[in-house]
């Protein structure tokens, strides 16, 4: 297929790779073009211009947050200008479903076809092409961007014919990340408080009681204390902390522990943890009980 990427952070850089790898030809566009120089060498196209990036088969977009990608979609050179009718955008964004609803409006006015498709990973996951793939769109949309979802993801999961829906299930996701960053650091400081080894309680509770990948990756970083560089910044945590309550409030829906979340992420940010992964939250309680 021919697929525009536009976003080059460290997921959307993985994914080019991945997409490269199938055999895909691809075209990337980012703000900053010089992040484009690793994957141009390995056969990506750059674009000049977002427009540019609208020509293949399939635009996808891996932003940071809804300002940017408000700022793709709606520019002048954006996508619904610039987009053919009948075109897939495929969102993978983690964005708040109130823009993903607006975004299938949008382009279904313009003639085009949206399929949000958020994924869970970290960025190394994202360059082997181990996503976890949650997709939201009409059936002939989906059908259409399959091969790309085979290429960046180990397993897809089509969830509605919604796309707002596959942003609520990564939203719900993402907040379930964040309590076992929060919980597995409190549970891990007040042991250490006694004088039990944190590394091997980790341990311990990853090979019975938590035996899966969210609870070894994590508990890693927060017994290590490696939260430089980040595969995912704590900002970013904050901000889908925020689009879980959001989300909370549009269905009526209670959630007091995010609530805890967001004051957890907001204490990190306000002592500087602006550069730091968000398991960094983890590390939050072992300071505070003095154990750090």
């Amino acid at each position: 297929m021919k697929i525009g990427v536009i976003g080059l952070g460290q997921m959307g850089r993985g994914l080019v790779l991945s997409l490269l790898r199938a055999g895909h030809d691809v075209t990337v566009y980012n703000r900053t073009a010089a992040k484009a120089g690793e994957l141009l060498k390995k056969g990506a196209v750059s674009a000049p211009r977002i427009s540019d990036a609208c020509s293949g088969d399939v635009v996808m977009t891996i932003l940071a947050n809804d300002a940017a990608v408000e700022s793709v979609v709606y520019s002048a050179d954006g996508l619904l200008a610039s987009l053919p009718k009948g075109r897939v955008h495929i969102s993978s964004s983690t964005i708040s479903v109130a823009l993903s609803e607006r975004l299938a409006a949008d382009h279904a006015k313009a003639g085009q076809r949206f399929v949000a498709a958020p994924v869970f990973g970290r960025p190394d996951v994202a360059a082997a092409g181990d996503l976890s793939v949650i997709v939201g769109g009409d059936h002939d949309a989906t059908q259409a961007a399959a091969p790309v979802f085979d290429a960046i993801g180990k397993k897809t999961f089509v969830i509605s014919d919604k796309p707002k829906a596959a942003n609520l299930v990564k939203l719900s996701g993402n907040f379930l990340i964040a309590s076992v960053i929060e919980s597995l650091g409190e549970a891990v400081a007040l042991v250490a408080k006694d004088g039990v080894d944190r590394q091997a309680y980790v341990d311990m509770l990853t090979s019975t009681l938590f035996d899966a990948p969210v609870y070894k990756t994590y508990g890693k970083l927060i017994v290590e204390g490696k939260f430089e560089p980040a595969g995912f910044a704590a900002p970013l945590g904050y901000k889908d902390i925020r689009l879980v309550l959001a989300a909370g409030d549009d269905l009526h829906v209670p959630m007091p522990v995010a609530s805890v979340l967001r004051d957890r992420f907001l204490t990190l940010l306000a002592h500087g943890g602006d550069k730091l992964d968000w398991s960094a939250v983890g590390a939050l309680a072992s300071r505070d009980s003095g154990t750090s």
